[in-house]
């Protein structure tokens, strides 16, 4: 068994397991028990009733925060003519074709967080599928990174899009701001998010949706949030 670290102890007693605290009070109580000397990141996790086994009830989307993440991505965009144009236009980090994938396979380039392209451009990717897609990089409509409108697409995630999907045991974790936010942007952020997960409830699902909501900075504990 693992001991606890001095920081870890700290938390002892600070923390009520059982009960549920309203998102504004998780949010302050995190933000106390913070010890990270960098801008931490604010996470949150969703326990859903949901059963991933079945392809009608996983989820898995984007939502651009109201108030950003407060994390800048790196983007590159696989585009040709006048779409790179507008690619560079947006600020795109890189701009490229099949030279980039090509890049990616031989040398192992991974200098990016996202890919965007448009649908043109797909089958250029068949070949790099095996590469990408266990990294989460494969450039997919739902995610708004595949899309025609090359313009949103970087708008969007500059603004501060995060994407959400369930995991093998039904939980949803996601981040929602940092530690340096006001209070109230992260509740905006908070409530945002808690909004599309009820958006794209399962409609097999029966009984109770979400069965629990926990938030916490990158290295402090979890805090239950009550929803109302």
């Amino acid at each position: 068994m693992s001991k606890l670290t001095k920081n870890q102890k700290s938390f002892e007693g600070k923390v009520d397991k059982s009960k549920l605290y309203p998102i504004s009070d998780a949010i302050k109580l995190a933000k106390d028990l913070a010890f990270e000397k960098f801008d931490s990141t604010f996470n949150v996790v969703y326990k859903l009733n949901v059963d991933p086994r079945h392809a009608d009830q996983q989820l898995r989307g984007k939502i651009v925060l109201p108030k950003g993440t407060g994390k800048t991505q790196k983007i590159l965009a696989i585009v040709e003519g006048e779409n790179a144009n507008i690619a560079k236009e947006m600020g795109a980090d890189f701009i490229g074709g099949i030279d980039l994938l090509t890049k990616i396979e031989k040398e192992k380039w991974f200098d990016f967080d996202v890919i965007v392209t448009t649908p043109d451009m797909m089958p250029k990717f068949g070949k790099y599928g095996k590469l990408l897609g266990p990294k989460g990089l494969m450039p997919n409509p739902k995610l708004g990174t595949l899309s025609p409108d090359i313009k949103k697409s970087i708008s969007d995630i500059k603004k501060g899009s995060i994407e959400y999907r369930t995991d093998k045991d039904g939980n949803v974790a996601t981040i929602f701001g940092k530690q340096s936010f006001d209070d109230s942007s992260l509740i905006e952020n908070f409530n945002s998010i808690l909004e599309e997960i009820n958006r794209v409830k399962p409609a097999k699902v029966k009984g109770k949706y979400i069965l629990n909501v926990s938030i916490s900075t990158a290295m402090g504990p979890g805090i239950k949030v009550e929803l109302n």
